[in-house]
């Protein structure tokens, strides 16, 4: 009886021989990663590792010094202005403050990629924003507000809207439940949860927060030497022999997280 042949995941991001230098600084060399089709990939590792840089360097908001950027199958650094722009429209990008205009309203915040890049008219953009608003769970009553009106929950969801208002097939997320309460996180974790399950997004997430980590990702990758020490199930990645592994994972709060995890599948 033959073994049937497991079928290989799709990679929608393949980043090869990556090299990033600042001066005579050199944050990543030699690095190679890859983000499979409709899974949550968190990227964690130690202060000054590049995992923001990382994410920079695959949306386009800077060129590696070397190296090789594949998405969907199309190289992003090779390509012309005009064939890259429309790959990275297919991305949406929360980045770790939020960065809403606090000159516009939430609903102008949405709005606007739909309008500088969808090219919907006004009515319409802020129709569709409404609708965006209540797929990143705000209610209807946050949507003329400014973010300085809004708390810190509510101004990740309303820049979570944001990075949905171009129906992306990513979605990269920096930090997103930086400065929430756990009662708060734990809500983005469910929605980001929810939202890669019924939009079918795959999810490249930096975060340091080791709830998020064991309830939502499918993958782990870690950060360490310049490079991605290792991209595996979180289960592997604890057992990895790396002091800085060790320490992250099986410190207090690392085994805190791993017992409240433990918890929620057992109920």
């Amino acid at each position: 009886m033959s073994t049937p042949t497991k079928t290989p995941r799709e990679a929608v991001i393949e980043v090869r021989d990556l090299c990033n230098r600042f001066g005579t600084q050199t944050v990543h060399e030699h690095l190679d990663l890859d983000v499979y089709k409709g899974e949550i990939l968190g990227v964690v590792g130690g202060s000054g590792t590049g995992k923001s840089v990382l994410l920079r360097s695959i949306v386009g908001l800077r060129r590696p010094t070397e190296g090789e950027v594949r998405v969907f199958g199309q190289d992003l650094l090779s390509l012309p202005e005009a064939q890259r722009s429309l790959i990275e429209r297919r991305f949406g990008v929360l980045f770790q403050q939020g960065a809403l205009f606090s000159s516009l309203t939430v609903t102008e915040n949405i709005a606007m990629p739909l309008i500088e890049h969808a090219g919907l008219s006004r009515p319409d953009a802020e129709h569709l924003a409404l609708v965006k608003l209540a797929l990143a769970g705000l209610p209807l009553s946050a949507a003329d507000k400014y973010p300085s009106a809004l708390s810190g929950g509510m101004i990740k969801r309303a820049a979570l809207a944001r990075a949905l208002a171009l129906d992306p097939d990513i979605l990269f997320l920096d930090e997103p439940t930086a400065g929430l309460d756990p009662i708060g996180a734990a809500a983005f974790d469910q929605l980001i949860l929810t939202l890669r399950d019924a939009l079918g997004l795959s999810v490249f997430l930096v975060t340091h927060d080791l709830d998020t980590l064991y309830t939502i990702t499918d993958r782990v990758a870690v950060l360490s030497q310049k490079r991605v020490l290792v991209a595996a199930p979180i289960a592997e990645v604890e057992n990895f022999d790396d002091p800085w592994i060790h320490e992250y994972f099986h410190g207090p709060r690392g085994r805190a997280a791993y017992e409240a995890a433990t918890q929620r599948k057992e109920h």
